[in-house]
């Protein structure tokens, strides 16, 4: 049984994970998961989704979805269709893709529907009340300010994750934005965090395996 605390790598769109180094990654995360027994998730970009959960034994996510129809909606993401192509859950409403409130609500009832993880990302405590309501499994407290900074949530604005916690209704919260090293994982967990999303300060860095143990053995 895997500690229920969870790290999601996000991929973003950054150059380094494109194509079989996307692949890489996802491998040097599944040993270092099974060896330490930990959750790790991948979220790729859309063009990597399936290939990289045909490679690996981790849950895949979305960056997004879309809450259109099936059918003919071109060049959107549709739930039932992701699902269906292997993939276990998704991010919502993610600081860099923010989708209007009933959409958030919509995709949550969606993913639900399907067995599906939901992760809806918010901005503020404010907006962690608002959206526990949906009852999403998670929610990832984000400062917009801080993601990519390298300057953690867990140490600039602990009282962001507190407040997020409190306000949370039983929902689980997880955070992100800055988070570089073990010890601003620590920090998170320390707070009340069931985990942590981090993109840059993996996918940016010079040796993944390396930091992604840093990372994980902190869980």
């Amino acid at each position: 049984m895997k500690s229920s605390n969870i790290l999601i790598i996000n991929y973003k769109n950054y150059e380094e994970i494109a194509g079989s180094k996307g692949v890489e990654l996802a491998r040097i995360a599944e040993d270092i998961s099974n060896e330490l027994d930990k959750e790790v998730i991948l979220s790729p970009p859309h063009c990597l989704l399936t290939y990289i959960a045909e490679k690996v034994n981790l849950k895949v996510f979305a960056q997004h979805l879309d809450n259109v129809i099936k059918g003919s909606t071109t060049g959107f993401i549709v739930p039932e269709i992701a699902y269906g192509s292997m993939i276990k859950g998704s991010l919502i409403n993610h600081s860099e893709h923010r989708i209007a409130r009933n959409d958030i609500k919509a995709l949550v009832e969606r993913l639900r529907t399907l067995g599906m993880i939901s992760v809806v990302c918010a901005r503020t405590a404010e907006e962690v009340k608002e959206f526990s309501l949906f009852k999403p499994d998670y929610i990832a407290i984000e400062p917009p300010e801080l993601i990519g900074s390298g300057v953690a949530v867990s140490k600039a604005k602990p009282e962001i994750i507190r407040d997020s916690i409190a306000a949370a209704n039983g929902i689980k919260v997880i955070c992100g934005a800055g988070i570089v090293d073990g010890s601003d994982v620590s920090a998170a967990l320390d707070l009340g965090s069931e985990g942590v999303l981090i993109a840059s300060g993996i996918i940016k860095a010079k040796d993944w395996k390396g930091k992604i143990r840093e990372i994980v053995e902190r869980l």
